[in-house]
């Protein structure tokens, strides 16, 4: 058993998966988020879209370096978390605009005070105004705060975000085909729309990536910070402390820094690759949760996917692998890896969308390609050989 499931998190969400399998699954089968009718507006033309998603245990990581370091404006990195990873999934259906956002924030009250509520709220709202500036407009609803603290032991940050679209602007995955190409978007280094550079950790594997990297001494510290029920086995089993400096080449980084960069949005790229080129995009995934084989879940047909030119994993994941010792199928299966979105197009495409992504300081290149198959199956070659999934 990974260390991931002994720890009581799924990198594939099988229980989940089980549980909404009855569910209607919207218009678009296929599509990264359910669409559903116009029951807004009862237009034809036109579908509704709710998607709920959040920081999740990145939340504890900002407690963890709040308490150490008092630096309250870390908390407004977990707000950005929480809204891209919505913003992102809504990104990969083809919307970019006009978008409403509630967020739902669970502290308890003895831990977490006003002052970091403010923050996260402040952080919610900056973000919204620096992507306005792009082009993408984002409405602030407010939302619910909760003092819950027989539920959760620091604070729970996530969202909901809710969109009027036309329908003959949906991105649906349905036009993934056998000669595609993928366009892989960086997730790590300094975008122009970033005030920071970038590790490329975004928000899923957090409970691996915190676990594997940093000191037990932070389990002594803050027993509030895990489940105490885990094996002591698992529990922050790795060589660093949050203020630890690391070294990759010439450029020096704190673990605090590795683990806490905020969750990069791909809005301003893809609002205009969606707008110039809408018709050149075949399909698009979120390496979220399930990290590099998340793609296997929207494919429309039996299709072999090859990813053989992935950007190499960045410091973080390198130094997550080496405290944990997982193997390279494990780490492709948690953590992006460096590449966060894909972008599903014609060969005669891929340079126009690799060179608008470039415009916005993004690095991109295309990845692998998709292949005629009898099943559906992905191929990611890494450093250590070709891995079947």
């Amino acid at each position: 058993m990974s260390l991931y499931s002994q720890r009581g998190v799924s990198a594939q969400k099988e229980e989940v998966h089980a549980a909404i399998g009855k569910l209607d699954q919207g218009l678009y089968p296929y599509a990264f988020c359910k669409v559903y009718p116009d029951h807004l507006g009862g237009d034809a033309d036109w579908v509704n879209i709710m998607h709920a998603d959040g920081a999740g245990t990145k939340s504890i990581l900002a407690y963890l370096y709040w308490k150490e370091t008092g630096d309250i404006n870390v908390w407004k990195g977990i707000a950005q978390d929480a809204v891209v990873m919505n913003l992102d999934d809504l990104l990969c259906i083809g919307i970019h605009d006009n978008i409403i956002f509630s967020s739902t924030i669970d502290r308890n009250k003895s831990r977490i005070p006003g002052e970091v509520l403010k923050a996260v709220i402040d952080g919610t709202q900056e973000l919204f105004d620096r992507l306005s500036a792009a082009g993408v407009h984002i409405r602030y609803l407010g939302g619910e705060t909760a003092d819950v603290g027989d539920v959760v032991r620091t604070i729970a940050v996530n969202g909901t975000m809710t969109a009027r679209w036309p329908q003959k602007r949906l991105v649906t995955n349905e036009r993934i085909a056998a000669g595609d190409v993928i366009v892989g978007l960086a997730s790590y280094g300094k975008a122009l729309y970033e005030d920071f550079w970038n590790s490329g950790i975004a928000s899923n594997g957090l409970t691996s990536a915190r676990h594997d990297l940093l000191h037990k001494h932070y389990a002594k510290e803050f027993p509030e910070t895990y489940e105490s029920s885990l094996s002591d086995k698992v529990v922050y089993i790795g060589p660093y402390r949050l203020q630890d400096h690391l070294t990759d080449g010439h450029d020096q980084y704190t673990a605090g820094q590795l683990l806490l960069s905020p969750t990069r949005t791909f809005a301003p790229v893809l609002k205009e690759i969606l707008e110039s080129h809408f018709d050149a995009v075949h399909g698009l995934i979120h390496c979220s949760g399930g990290g590099q084989t998340k793609c296997m879940k929207y494919l429309p047909s039996d299709l072999r996917i090859v990813k053989d030119n992935l950007f190499a994993p960045p410091l973080v994941f390198r130094l997550i692998q080496q405290a944990s010792g997982a193997d390279d199928r494990e780490m492709y299966q948690v953590f992006n890896m460096g590449t966060r979105m894909e972008i599903y197009t014609t060969e005669s495409h891929a340079a126009d969308l690799i060179k608008i992504s470039a415009k916005w300081g993004v690095e991109a290149r295309v990845i692998g390609r998709v292949e005629h198959s009898d099943k559906k199956e992905l191929v990611i070659r890494s450093a250590s050989g070709d891995i079947l999934y």
